[in-house]
């Protein structure tokens, strides 16, 4: 029979599903995988009907990391040099695309699948879930998923999981900010879906220009993130939707937003 596609993606309602599709081998993030997820991600972004991507995966691994075969010896520097870029690549994609990205995760994420978790904007749980960065204990460091990690987590958090390699459970995982909620297995649609509707009764203009301005002021110190946000708040209101939502707002109306 022909091969599964690596990741399969639809589309509803303004929430694009993207789903990991090689359960055989734990969804491992292989350069096929990699290329797949990010022409997902892209296909036609600036879409107005695109309002939210949702990240899922079959079987009963979210997703195990890089696909060990592909960095063996046989194989040379320039082909794992080419791995982890397009891995990095696609992680910071996520946090530069003009609309949210939501992991809903089912499972284990380790390693690569725990940094993917930890990249997206929001990450709903099934209680099942757990997460590792358990590259230590095979000798290879989880260096690129700790930047995503440390970014997550309390840095001590992250550094007992990098240098151990134990799993967080799910609640350990919400209690530490690397997911948002978790909720029992049976209700991971539901709660996944219930966000996404949420959020797509919102203007994609609006919400491309936070959630840019928040990930580019994060990583600056105090004054220069007030600095960049006070002039963001005056560029919103430039903005059509900007202007009219609170036109509704005065008008006691829902508005009606162009995107």
């Amino acid at each position: 029979p022909p091969a599964q596609p690596l990741t399969e993606r639809r589309q509803a309602g303004g929430v694009r599903t993207i789903v990991l599709n090689n359960p055989r081998r734990r969804n491992a993030l292989s350069l096929p995988m990699l290329q797949s997820l990010r022409r997902d991600l892209l296909h036609d972004v600036k879409s107005r009907e695109l309002r939210v991507i949702v990240i899922a995966a079959e079987g009963p691994v979210f997703c195990s990391g890089h696909d060990l075969k592909e960095l063996s010896s046989e194989d040379d520097v320039k082909h794992h040099s080419q791995v982890f870029e397009l891995c990095a690549e696609v992680m910071t994609l996520i946090q530069k695309l003009p609309v949210p990205v939501i992991a809903k995760v089912n499972g284990l994420a380790t390693a690569a699948g725990c940094q993917l978790v930890a990249s997206c904007d929001i990450a709903v749980a099934s209680e099942k879930s757990q997460f590792a960065t358990p590259g230590v204990n095979i000798g290879l460091f989880c260096s690129t998923p700790a930047v995503a990690l440390g970014r997550s987590l309390p840095r001590k958090v992250a550094l007992e999981m990098l240098f151990t390699g134990e799993p967080l459970s799910a609640h350990e995982a919400l209690m530490h900010g690397l997911v948002s909620k978790v909720v029992p297995e049976d209700k991971l649609e539901e709660e996944t879906m219930k966000i996404s509707q949420k959020i797509c009764e919102s203007s994609k203009s609006v919400l491309a220009l936070g959630k840019a301005t928040f990930y580019r002021q994060i990583t600056q110190d105090l004054d220069t993130a007030y600095k960049i946000t006070t002039q963001v708040m005056v560029d919103n209101l430039t903005l059509r939707d900007g202007q009219e939502g609170i036109e509704a707002f005065v008008q006691k109306r829902k508005p009606v937003w162009s995107h």
